[in-house]
Protein backbone atom coordinates (compact mmCIF):
# COMPACT_ATOMS: atom_id res chain seq x y z
CA UNK A 1 0.00 0.00 0.00
CA UNK A 2 1.41 3.51 -0.81
CA UNK A 3 0.33 4.68 2.53
CA UNK A 4 2.04 2.26 4.57
CA UNK A 5 5.17 3.48 6.90
CA UNK A 6 7.75 2.08 4.71
CA UNK A 7 6.85 4.11 1.68
CA UNK A 8 5.99 7.39 2.66
CA UNK A 9 9.13 7.29 5.37
CA UNK A 10 11.27 6.15 2.50
CA UNK A 11 9.96 9.60 0.40
CA UNK A 12 10.56 11.99 3.27
CA UNK A 13 14.05 10.66 3.62
CA UNK A 14 14.50 11.10 -0.31
CA UNK A 15 13.47 14.58 0.76
CA UNK A 16 16.00 15.75 2.97
CA UNK A 17 13.94 14.50 6.42
CA UNK A 18 15.46 13.02 8.83
CA UNK A 19 13.92 10.51 11.90
CA UNK A 20 13.93 10.87 15.13
CA UNK A 21 12.98 8.62 18.38
CA UNK A 22 11.24 10.12 21.08
CA UNK A 23 12.44 8.74 24.41
CA UNK A 24 10.53 6.26 26.43
CA UNK A 25 10.81 7.10 30.03
CA UNK A 26 7.75 8.88 30.14
CA UNK A 27 5.48 6.76 27.55
CA UNK A 28 2.27 8.24 28.10
CA UNK A 29 2.90 11.85 29.85
CA UNK A 30 4.29 13.44 26.39
CA UNK A 31 1.85 14.39 24.11
CA UNK A 32 1.64 15.82 20.70
CA UNK A 33 0.31 19.56 22.67
CA UNK A 34 3.67 18.57 24.45
CA UNK A 35 5.57 18.28 21.13
CA UNK A 36 4.33 21.50 19.62
CA UNK A 37 5.64 23.29 22.70
CA UNK A 38 8.34 22.32 22.91
CA UNK A 39 9.25 23.10 19.10
CA UNK A 40 7.33 26.31 18.12
CA UNK A 41 9.51 26.49 15.02
CA UNK A 42 10.02 24.00 11.96
CA UNK A 43 7.72 21.54 9.89
CA UNK A 44 7.85 18.30 11.68
CA UNK A 45 5.99 14.65 10.77
CA UNK A 46 4.45 13.42 14.36
CA UNK A 47 3.82 9.96 14.05
CA UNK A 48 1.21 8.56 16.67
CA UNK A 49 -0.16 4.98 17.65
CA UNK A 50 0.89 1.34 18.77
CA UNK A 51 2.40 -1.05 16.01
CA UNK A 52 5.09 1.59 15.04
CA UNK A 53 3.48 4.75 14.17
CA UNK A 54 -0.37 3.90 12.79
CA UNK A 55 -1.35 7.99 12.72
CA UNK A 56 1.02 11.03 11.13
CA UNK A 57 0.17 14.44 11.83
CA UNK A 58 1.69 17.27 11.29
CA UNK A 59 3.12 19.98 13.45
CA UNK A 60 4.18 23.21 11.60
CA UNK A 61 5.70 26.11 13.65
CA UNK A 62 4.55 24.97 17.04
CA UNK A 63 0.81 24.05 15.59
CA UNK A 64 -0.52 20.49 15.32
CA UNK A 65 -2.84 19.76 12.28
CA UNK A 66 -4.35 17.17 11.72
CA UNK A 67 -8.15 15.84 10.88
CA UNK A 68 -9.11 15.77 14.01
CA UNK A 69 -7.79 16.91 17.69
CA UNK A 70 -5.08 14.24 18.54
CA UNK A 71 -3.36 16.72 20.80
CA UNK A 72 -3.28 14.78 23.49
CA UNK A 73 -2.20 11.17 21.77
CA UNK A 74 1.00 10.04 22.28
CA UNK A 75 3.82 10.68 19.42
CA UNK A 76 6.44 7.48 18.97
CA UNK A 77 8.53 9.29 16.44
CA UNK A 78 8.88 11.79 14.26
CA UNK A 79 10.34 13.13 11.08
CA UNK A 80 11.99 16.87 10.97
CA UNK A 81 12.32 18.65 7.85
CA UNK A 82 15.89 19.50 7.40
Amino acid sequence: MPSTNAVWGAWLKGRNFSRHVIPNNCPDCYTVKDFCYDHPWGLYLLCTGDNGGSHILTCLNGDYIDSWDSGNEIPIYYWEAN
